[in-house]
């Protein structure tokens, strides 16, 4: 009686692509090969789902993965990474999209055409910081959502109060909510008992945004003086319309200077660089382009502003510019200046020097 031999696959040698739609709830999963697609599944969202399934039925392949970047994060990279596969995550922007998968729009899809895309090699990564920089970053982002809410909070108070017509005492109106301000507020009554219980709810939520406020802020200044970020800062905060707090914000976001090219790369990034459509001989140049990192060109905007003051060359510049475009468009150009600033610094490792002068571009 012959017994028969089962030959266990061997893929030593051989690439395997895989395109991974992630969600909370459910990953659908499109794995293919170099001449054809093996299979494209729903799995639960756990990496160690994947690399088992891989291990079985690929054993000895090189793996290449790849999802969009989003609101997961890169948890599943690191493990990906971490199992031994070739792991990148990618801008959703940049995925080249058929007009079909445009117009029919799904998981399976969408998976399909991230392997697809990772096997033509038509995919470029993101980079994906530390996740010790991913956390400290966390905390600064926390700090800025938490002055957001607390700005949102101020204005439902004074639209309450405005609704029922109570009017700010001049004394106070430009008081810009100090302790005296808000203990006016909270010894307001409206003529109902449930009106002034809503005030009180607001004034509560204000006060607990302040304090967690305060809190945040003590930490991230604390962690300004660790030994990775210390003389980072203090050479930030030498340029004009800086603070540490803004520094933190710099050198979180950006991670690694080094990783930008040069200035125009790094402008692109933050979003100060216009859009441009051309076709034949027909050339439009846009307004700044919608695709940046909105927190640095926020805060490089507001920067820019007090830099204007404080930097006569800057000065200098946003004068000349204004007379020649409006001012909203003026200070774009000086935050460019600015961030021109901001990578020598962080390049070079050397405070920032002022000038009283500089030579004014032609653009």
């Amino acid at each position: 009686m012959h017994t028969l031999k089962v030959t266990k696959p061997d893929f030593t040698g051989q690439h395997i692509y895989v395109g991974i739609d992630i969600s909370n709830k459910s990953w659908k999963t499109s794995i293919m090969t170099a001449e054809l697609e093996h299979s494209t599944f729903s799995q639960p969202p756990q990496t160690d789902v994947l690399v088992g399934y891989i291990h079985r039925n690929f054993p000895g392949a090189q793996v290449h993965c790849t999802y969009e970047a989003g609101y997961n994060g890169f948890w599943a990279y690191e493990q990906l990474r971490a199992a031994g596969f070739d792991c990148i995550v990618v801008n959703p922007a940049d995925v080249p999209t058929k007009h079909r998968e445009k117009s029919f729009k799904t998981d399976r899809i969408d998976a399909r055409k991230l392997a697809r895309a990772l096997r033509n090699g038509e995919l470029d990564p993101v980079y994906v910081p530390s996740r010790i920089a991913q956390e400290d970053r966390s905390l600064v982002r926390v700090r800025m959502r938490l002055v957001t809410k607390q700005t949102r909070c101020k204005n439902q108070i004074k639209g309450l109060l405005g609704y029922y017509g109570i009017i700010i005492p001049d004394d106070l109106a430009q008081s810009h909510w100090s302790k005296h301000f808000v203990t006016w507020i909270e010894q307001l009554q409206l003529q109902n008992q449930s009106g002034t219980r809503a005030l009180a709810i607001l004034v509560e939520e204000l006060l607990f945004l302040r304090q967690s406020l305060a809190g945040v802020t003590t930490d991230i200044r604390a962690l300004a003086q660790d030994d990775r970020y210390r003389e980072t800062i203090r050479c930030l905060v030498s340029i004009p319309g800086i603070s540490t707090l803004t520094a933190m914000i710099f050198v979180t976001e950006l991670v690694d200077i080094h990783r930008f090219r040069n200035l125009d790369h790094l402008a692109s990034y933050c979003g100060l660089v216009p859009g441009e459509h051309s076709s034949g001989e027909t050339e439009i140049i846009t307004g700044i382009s919608s695709r940046r990192n909105t927190l640095l060109r926020t805060m490089l905007i507001e920067c820019a502003w007090m830099a204007a003051r404080k930097d006569p060359a800057l000065l200098a510049s946003f004068s000349i510019f204004s007379k020649r475009m409006p001012k909203n468009k003026a200070i774009v150009k000086i935050a460019r200046k600015l961030l021109n600033r901001i990578r020598y610094v962080l390049i070079h490792h050397t405070e920032y020097q002022l000038a009283v002068s500089e030579t004014l571009p032609h653009d």
